[in-house]
């Protein structure tokens, strides 16, 4: 039976009030115009920001707890509509109480009239899902996007038919707890990220399985075949397997072949779009781009519009977004590179060129000895560290730095405007400075979109200063 269908029976908390919480909240009362529905939050009714006050407001039938002590408000429930931000540990008592802990995800999956396109992996997630949503629109199709890249899924359900297709990213928060599986699912690679909020890697990979678990044999699993997880997880799915990567795996896939991007279907292969007419730089951004040729193969989408949808689109900001250049110092936001091995990608994307590294932020225990290899091995110049992880990258370089090699110039920054001007003091005529931190935000930024508008804010100041 559909969650759904009894939940006019039940008492319904939504806990968390961020987008997808108050989506589910406006979800509800769509369904439900006068049930009562608890609604719960660490935020302080003050700091909520004021739409989100007003929609509570003019609702006679909730009940709010805010503040330190909102957790205490889980008791009075049956069914818990969770918020991606609650951490799992905050509901052991819950489950054990034999509550219904549910999502704003899982309802978009029991309620979706159309096909589900999930996308998840550590890094990769965002650029994946916009590329399929490209060549879908390039191909008329009544696609949405919609999932952790900012749009909560029960929001983009108005006007949906049985003809929609929804590219849905998934995050490790979103596929904790979810037992459902979409139409069709992609699985980029999997390093260690969010041990804090999972626990430990095996549980963070527990996580991000779901999203095969749940598959049958009418489905699709589009996995990367260059890494081990993705292919494990894709083994053990009921669905149709299809690869992707850098080398050809078994008769049917997308991989590179002689400068093309090659799809392989039972001893065919058709060449779809030469590398060098990719809009993205960096080779792991060949890897986004496969699951959208491989879709639109499913689909039927002729190759001359996959292609065109490929070519029509644009890096996302805070990915190894373009900036400016400023008398020939060039600055990329990369602040989406939340991890060692998104960073080491970003470097390895601009071969040959000079580098200042801003890098550094909140510590959640990740391993830095490659990152510092890198830096060690490329042509740094300088790296502006930011704390706390900055520390703990330097300590790291300065361990391997033996044998006579070079240090790079290092400075410990506090803040962003130092930082882009101290940066740019540095810089000299074709260099790069790149923001690119290896690590979360939370210590020294609201989150890393507010890390990426913090730089380019401050490099826009360095022109009208000239």
């Amino acid at each position: 039976m559909n969650i759904l269908d009894t939940l006019s029976e039940k008492r319904v908390l939504i806990l968390g009030l961020g987008r997808e919480g108050m989506s589910s909240f406006l979800f509800l009362r769509r369904l439900f115009p006068q049930k009562l529905l608890g609604l719960a939050d660490r935020t302080a009714w003050a700091q909520l920001d004021e739409r989100t006050r007003q929609l509570i407001e003019s609702d006679g039938n909730v009940t709010v707890f805010f503040g330190e002590d909102y957790l205490s408000s889980i008791g009075k429930y049956e069914v818990i509509f969770k918020s991606p931000g609650i951490y799992p540990s905050e509901l052991v008592g819950a489950r054990q109480n034999a509550k219904v802990i549910t999502s704003n995800t899982e309802a978009f999956f029991e309620c979706c009239p159309g096909t589900i396109i999930g996308i998840t992996g550590t890094k990769g997630k965002s650029t994946t899902a916009s590329l399929i949503y490209e060549v879908l629109k390039a191909a008329n199709v009544d696609a949405h996007l919609t999932g952790n890249i900012g749009i909560p899924p029960l929001s983009s359900l108005d006007k949906a038919t049985s003809d929609s297709i929804f590219v849905t990213e998934l995050s490790s928060y979103q596929l904790t707890d979810l037992h459902k599986s979409p139409h069709i699912a992609v699985i980029q690679n999997v390093v260690p990220e969010h041990l804090d909020y999972h626990g430990d890697f095996e549980a963070y990979v527990n996580a991000k399985q779901n999203i095969a678990q749940h598959q049958t044999a009418d489905n699709y699993i589009l996995f990367n075949a260059s890494y081990p997880i993705p292919t494990k997880i894709a083994q053990a799915s009921n669905a149709k397997k299809i690869p992707f990567g850098f080398s050809p795996v078994g008769s049917v896939g997308c991989f590179t072949d002689n400068g093309f991007l090659t799809f392989y279907l039972d001893g065919h292969q058709e060449k779809i779009i030469s590398v060098d007419k990719v809009p993205l730089r960096g080779t792991f951004n060949l890897q986004n781009v496969m699951p959208a040729i491989i879709v639109g193969k499913i689909l039927g989408i002729p190759t001359e519009i996959i292609a065109t949808g490929i070519q029509n689109f644009r890096s996302l900001e805070h990915r190894l977004e373009l900036v400016e250049t400023v008398n020939g110092v060039t600055f990329y936001n990369d602040s989406l590179s939340t991890i060692p091995e998104a960073t080491i990608s970003a470097i390895q994307a601009f071969p040959g060129k000079g580098f200042i590294l801003l890098v550094g932020g909140f510590d959640r225990g990740l391993d830095f000895t490659e990152l510092a290899h890198v830096i060690l091995t490329n042509d740094i110049k300088a790296v502006l560290l930011f704390s706390t992880t900055g520390e703990k990258l330097w300590n790291e370089i300065v361990r391997q730095a033996t044998g006579g090699k070079k240090l790079p110039k290092h400075l410990f920054v506090t803040n962003m405007a130092d930082a882009v001007l101290q940066a740019y003091s540095i810089a000299e005529k074709g260099d790069l400075v790149l923001l690119s931190p290896a690590s979360p935000s939370f210590s020294s930024f609201k989150d890393y979109r507010d890390r990426g508008l913090q730089f380019k804010t401050e490099v826009r100041k360095l022109i009208s200063c000239l």
